[in-house]
């Protein structure tokens, strides 16, 4: 019996129309595009205007756009999983709110939080329900309006997160070598320390104090982060090319997460491929946490083509990592 693989057979974007750039946080912060260019690799990020609008309006328009993409009707979907940081409410989950926008009602939904790992946990959760025959359609989407947990008076984390959204249909495969072939997550809660929202939880609920001790947003201790991230994305990455007997050479796409242009510099050195294929989009979007690997996917499509060996590769807060392997299923369509 041919064992059956989830392959990604259709990928969606959406990003809000206001750009933020360098420039106009010049005005907000003591910064300059050098500086921030210089350190992060990003021009421009996108920002989610407009009253009552959180991540499930975004995450709703890339399902949207995927479901007229692949021809999907939503009835169809049996599963909606969406990974966000920046959920909409604490309760209903955002994906239960994306999949009734969307009509997908026959879909149960739930969310993942892992920080800007979310995708790759995701997706690899996503997988476990298709490979055993449960289902047959899958939608996972990232979605995350950062500039409302973004403290615009702390330039040390402002100038790097943006809001976006990027959902994939995952389908079975029996073809054989094609779809998610393997994956590595980690997880160390020790991390928490060096990047953490502080307050809005169980632990420190909203308070007189917490709001004034702006307490509800992100909190990152760069130096502490940016060295356990290079490391360890780079090590995962390298893991998974190892466990699969992979060279460099095999390689035909590395699909980072958005954080840093030096850590994904430093991630694709360590695994031996050069920057021509590599998916860079970070001085567009800035570090849309869980919308970066699938916003990266969307910007490349066009040039994926099938058989296309692709290594994923994460790091979030808290801290969270890992790394996938997956072979691409179709010929890649122009972005619409």
């Amino acid at each position: 019996m041919t064992a059956i693989k989830a392959a990604i057979t259709g990928v969606h974007g959406y990003v809000p129309d206001y750009v933020l750039t360098n420039a106009e946080l010049e005005t907000m912060v003591d910064t300059n595009d050098e500086w921030i260019t210089t350190r992060t690799g990003i021009k421009e990020r996108r920002i989610l205007k407009g009253e009552n609008q959180g991540s499930s309006h975004m995450g709703a328009k890339a399902v949207e756009g995927l479901l007229k993409k692949t021809n999907t009707n939503p009835l169809d979907v049996e599963l909606i999983i969406c990974c966000t940081t920046t959920p909409d409410f604490v309760f209903p989950a955002t994906a239960n709110l994306i999949s009734d926008m969307v009509g997908a009602k026959n879909a149960f939904s739930y969310d993942v939080q892992a920080a800007c790992s979310g995708f790759l946990f995701s997706m690899s959760t996503a997988a476990q329900f298709i490979e055993t025959g449960r289902y047959k359609k899958v939608i996972v989407v990232g979605a995350d309006k950062m500039s409302s947990i973004v403290d615009y008076q702390d330039r040390t984390t402002c100038i790097i997160f943006g809001d976006g959204a990027g959902a994939v249909l995952l389908e079975p495969t029996t073809e054989q070598g094609y779809g998610l072939q393997d994956f590595v997550l980690k997880s160390d809660g020790s991390g928490v320390q060096y990047l953490v929202q502080k307050s809005g939880g169980s632990r420190r609920p909203p308070s007189i104090e917490t709001v004034t001790n702006r307490e509800h947003f992100i909190h990152q201790e760069g130096a502490a982060v940016f060295k356990f991230a290079v490391t360890n994305m780079a090590d995962v990455a390298a893991e998974v090319m190892e466990r699969n007997h992979l060279t460099a050479d095999d390689i035909s796409w590395l699909c980072p997460h958005q954080a840093n242009l030096r850590i994904i510099s430093a991630t694709s050195q360590r695994m031996g491929i050069g920057e021509e294929k590599v998916m860079i989009n970070i001085h567009k979007y800035g570090n849309t946490t869980d919308a970066t690997l699938p916003l990266a996917l969307w910007d490349y499509e066009s040039k994926l083509k099938k058989g296309d060996n692709i290594i994923f590769a994460a790091f979030g807060g808290g801290f969270t990592w890992g790394a996938a392997y997956m072979k691409w299923a179709y010929d890649g369509k122009p972005s619409v």
